[in-house]
């Protein structure tokens, strides 16, 4: 059982389920739906400013509360793929320590070490 103390926090909790949930495909297919019954409207409602400011307002609300979702989840991809990186390094005795910081590096230093790696790797190790 994992205790209370391991367990992801409520905003952690949150973005996972809602990450998973509005990745599916009929959320999508929901979203286009909506567009369309909001485009129908437009006639009845004489494409009035309160029609057109309805959807500029729902769209950007959901926009902006998904910014924090979407970086939320990948800061946390992120994290746990530098964990399992780290782990496999160092199961494979690899004790570069540019490679173990390189995401602190700036992108020169980065493509430095990409273009090293990737010479070695044409030149057999």
């Amino acid at each position: 059982m994992t205790s209370d103390k391991n367990r992801p926090d409520v905003f952690t909790r949150f973005t996972t389920r809602t990450a998973k949930i509005l990745g599916h495909a009929w959320v999508f297919v929901l979203a286009v739906a909506v567009l369309i019954v909001w485009a129908l409207t437009g006639p009845l409602l004489g494409f009035s400013d309160t029609w057109q400011l309805v959807i500029n307002t729902s769209t950007t609300i959901v926009t902006f509360l998904m910014v924090f979702i979407i970086q939320n989840t990948q800061n946390r991809d992120t994290a746990a793929l530098q964990v399992k990186l780290d782990a496999l390094m160092l199961e494979l005795k690899i004790s570069n320590a540019k490679l173990y910081e390189a995401e602190e590096e700036g992108e020169k230093e980065i493509e430095r070490q990409r273009r090293r790696i990737e010479e070695a790797a044409e030149d057999g190790g």
